[in-house]
């Protein structure tokens, strides 16, 4: 992701505009996107500050409750493949997930997993 705007730019950007000129032309002055001009003016309007958003994802996920959870299993059950512990928290939990979710959970975790099912 790019960095935002520096907060003087922002602040010049909607002074300009609240001194009566329009968007369109904040936005040639400046040297950049009417959304930009929009947003900004926006973001002044709500908030009162122009102070950028954080930016990517705030964490989080659906198996981010139930981190525990995993952790008991693998303990209990030795190791279980990815298929397996999808099944289980469909099963357990109600939640349907790709493995590659629970792999990269278990890898924030740091567990390991099995990577094929037994033969029979």
């Amino acid at each position: 992701m790019g960095k935002p705007h520096p907060i003087e730019l922002r602040e010049r950007v909607v002074a300009f505009v609240e001194e009566g000129n329009s968007h369109r032309c904040a936005a040639r002055h400046f040297r950049v996107s009417i959304k930009f001009v929009n947003d900004m003016v926006k973001l002044k309007r709500e908030t009162g500050s122009l102070a950028a958003k954080r930016q990517g994802n705030p964490g989080g996920g659906k198996l981010s409750g139930i981190a525990g959870w995993v952790r008991e299993r693998m303990a209990e059950k030795g190791e279980l493949t990815l298929d397996e512990l999808v099944a289980d928290l469909d099963e357990d939990h109600g939640i349907t997930v790709h493995r590659s979710s629970v792999w990269r959970l278990l890898r924030r975790l740091g567990l390991t997993h099995k990577k094929s099912p037994t033969c029979v």
